[in-house]
């Protein structure tokens, strides 16, 4: 066999072998194919979802003392054009707690109660005085709100209006959150000046979220909150004022 005829013979033995291979491979495919099991049947996998919270530092405008659902409604401050002053930063905070105005009153000698005026809104009708607390700790640990008057009503000279006393009457606790409201609160209570006076204070297990302690509603917002002044009492042509503190701790309320 010359050179040309071995050649010839290589090439038809490779050839061969490639197709011997191919069906060899194509031959697994199809036995393959026709073993497999049919997939029938419904599967399950679990995915996961996750949310974490953190204690707010952010302020909480003040709201409608009727309903706090957290619409500003721009409460004004008669005392001062300016304000109100902002409330406290977070988490617990004090929003807002309205100021006083018991109007201008002629001078008598005889007994008198004058009532506050209602707080004034730039976003809603009159309204309630009121002081709103916010809890957005996170922990439902109680807190407890009071307050202080200074001093007695004093003019810029520093005459006294001996004897005078604040009132604030028809307390009722708002609130739109879940959790309990604070079911420690001053219903009516009569200021001291210069002693610190409870007005509203949550258990453990209360007071989350924001809670209002409204004087009255819409109805009875002009005569919840009373300054009685004795007729004995000497009154100057002068303009009177005291200062209100309200402090707030996270000290859980107990009953007294």
């Amino acid at each position: 066999m010359n050179m040309k005829e071995n050649l010839n013979v290589l090439a038809n033995v490779a050839v061969a072998s490639v197709v011997l291979v191919g069906g060899i491979v194509v031959g697994g495919i199809n036995a393959f194919a026709e073993e497999s099991v049919s997939d029938t049947g419904t599967k399950e996998y679990k995915s996961n979802a996750i949310v974490e919270f953190e204690p707010s530092k952010d302020k909480t405008d003040p709201t409608d003392p009727n309903n706090p659902d957290g619409k500003p409604t721009g409460p004004i401050d008669p005392t001062d054009p300016k304000g109100p002053n902002p409330g406290t930063n977070g988490p617990l905070s004090i929003d807002y707690a309205s100021s006083l105005d018991f109007g201008k009153q002629e001078i008598t000698s005889i007994d008198k109660v004058y009532k506050a005026k209602a707080q004034a809104f730039s976003k809603r009708t009159d309204g309630p005085n009121y002081v709103q607390v916010t809890d957005n700790r996170g922990i439902e640990a109680g807190w407890t709100l009071k307050v202080k008057q200074e001093s007695q009503f004093k003019t810029a000279g520093n005459k006294e209006l001996t004897g005078a006393t604040i009132t604030f009457k028809n307390g009722v606790v708002n609130t739109v959150s879940e959790s309990p409201k604070p079911s420690l609160y001053a219903t009516s209570v009569t200021l001291t000046p210069e002693v610190e006076t409870t007005m509203m204070a949550a258990k453990d297990g209360e007071g989350a979220g924001t809670h209002v302690l409204a004087f009255g509603d819409d109805s009875t917002a002009a005569t919840s909150v009373e300054l009685a002044v004795p007729g004995k009492t000497t009154k100057y042509v002068q303009k009177y004022s005291t200062q209100l503190t309200w402090t707030l701790s996270d000290v859980p309320g107990v009953n007294a």
